[in-house]
């Protein structure tokens, strides 16, 4: 072919034209559901307020139903079987930083009460201990109905050596 009969085959291809019928035609079907529906509510009210109960109810059953796989444990501090007189070391079970202290008080029940607002709470001598510090266990406390809630311990080194306190049970590893 020359290059004529190629422009001349071009100029007798028409533009082409946006496709509309099959649009027009989705919508107008869906038109016709949704009348149909609405007409339905005028001749058969029971049949329509039950379609929509159904499906209500099909989309309840679906979000409440719970999935067929395995979820896995949640996992938490481990709890030692503490043994009074054992050397243990302190370690703060809800403290990701390594320079976190663990308090020790006078009382078991005081550390519920714990507040260090004032600045000699939190700069008292023997009261923060710093993490890893070694203790021995001297005693329990039982609280909220759980036994071994609070442990007696003695600091076993460092500048508080002999000092005692109360601590969560958690927080000694």
């Amino acid at each position: 072919m020359s290059n004529e009969e190629n422009t001349k085959q071009e100029e007798t291809v028409q533009p082409e034209q946006p496709i509309t019928q099959p649009v027009a035609s989705a919508e107008n079907k869906v038109g016709e559901l949704v009348s149909s529906f609405l007409s339905l509510k005028e001749t058969n009210p029971k049949v329509f307020f039950g379609a929509i109960g159904g499906v209500v109810l099909l989309v309840l059953i679906i979000s409440l139903g719970g999935g067929s796989g395995s979820k896995p444990p949640l996992s938490g501090p481990v709890l030692k079987d503490l043994v009074i007189g054992q050397r243990y070391s302190l370690k703060s079970a809800n403290a990701y930083d390594p320079v976190a202290t663990v308090r020790l008080v006078s009382t078991p029940g005081a550390i519920a009460a714990y507040d260090d607002t004032e600045v000699a709470d939190r700069n008292g001598v023997c009261q923060h201990i710093p993490q890893g510090t070694p203790v021995s266990v001297l005693e329990f406390a039982d609280a909220y109905g759980k036994q071994k809630t609070y442990a007696k311990v003695r600091i076993e080194d460092g500048e508080c050596k002999g000092n005692e306190g109360w601590a969560l049970a958690i927080d000694i590893q």
